[in-house]
């Protein structure tokens, strides 16, 4: 059944961790409902914000929310200014202090949800649904996704008849359980009605323990991020020492120029002069223009291979 079940739901304690990290006890249905609203709330709040995920953990006294989102500036605001607000608005709802961390996401075109998010956009601005599907699968290969599977339901194009289309390229392996698969649903409201989105991105296979708490996720992520640009940097080097090195272009240039001299035994001579190995202008055999000793161009004699040019 690992074609039907949440990809995300059949790793947790594997290779995924939880949104919400605290123990609740009897209080447990209230919180659950409480953390629903926090992310209902910060969505609404920020329609803009391009959020993903938003990671939720609980103290005594005090709540922490992480915020995975793909801009930053917009969530954070000018000065601060924006998050402060936010603070004081969940400090209304919740009772509690509230403490916001803000994650960005350096490779959106790879998070399923803002895949699922830019397909709505689109949808809702009645872009053709193939092409923004397309566009989307296009753009997660090219940053580094190793698969990816899209699928669309609902009255596509405006059709009588609600269907689905799925379109997929790589590998989504959904039952290899140490596969790194995020997924998401989203909604686009055009004016037929819903169309619902689904998406799978495989990343790649995760081996060995892993930690997976929120504070050593976001480690984690971090420390790939810098490998990566460590990376992309030794990358850069190496193509320039190849360009920059005993390369063949200056030879050839260097040979060309001695050819056009006429050259010696020993390299380039004179244009009247050309030595013994001489090129097209002077040479022991007659050039085209001179002979063994090849006299100046206007007169003097030739050598064995020929005289000066007739007029």
């Amino acid at each position: 059944m690992g074609q039907k079940v949440n990809p995300v739901g059949f790793r947790l304690g594997i290779v995924k961790g939880w949104d919400s990290s605290w123990y609740g006890g009897k209080e447990f249905p209230d919180k659950l409902v409480e953390d629903e609203r926090i992310r209902k709330y910060i969505q609404a709040r920020i329609p803009k914000g391009s959020i993903a995920r938003v990671v939720i953990e609980r103290t005594l006294k005090r709540i922490t929310l992480t915020i995975h989102t793909a801009r930053p500036g917009i969530v954070i605001g000018k000065g601060g200014g924006e998050v402060d607000k936010i603070k004081e608005e969940l400090k209304k709802i919740t009772g509690k202090d509230v403490q916001i961390n803000i994650f960005e996401i350096k490779r959106p075109e790879i998070d399923a949800k803002l895949i699922g998010e830019t397909i709505a956009q689109q949808l809702q601005a009645r872009i053709s649904y193939r092409r923004a599907m397309k566009q989307a699968i296009s753009s997660a290969i090219r940053v580094g996704a190793q698969g990816i599977k899209v699928r669309v339901s609902g009255r596509l194009g405006g059709a009588e008849m609600a269907r689905t289309e799925e379109y997929k390229e790589g590998r989504v392996p959904l039952h290899t359980l140490r596969a790194d698969i995020d997924y998401a649903i989203s909604e686009a409201q055009t004016i037929y009605g819903k169309i619902g989105i689904k998406v799978w991105v495989f990343k790649g296979e995760l081996y060995g323990k892993r930690d997976l708490s929120p504070a050593a996720q976001i480690t984690a992520a971090q420390s790939d991020r810098g490998n990566d640009r460590g990376d992309r940097r030794n990358d850069r080097g190496d193509r320039r020492g190849e360009r920059g090195g005993e390369g063949d272009r200056g030879d050839r240039r260097r040979g060309r120029n001695d050819q056009n001299r006429g050259g010696g035994a020993g390299g380039g001579a004179p244009r009247g002069q050309g030595g013994q190995g001489g090129g097209p202008r002077g040479g022991q055999g007659g050039g085209q223009r001179g002979g063994q000793g090849g006299g100046p161009r206007p007169g003097g004699g030739g050598g064995q291979g020929g005289g000066p040019r007739k007029r």
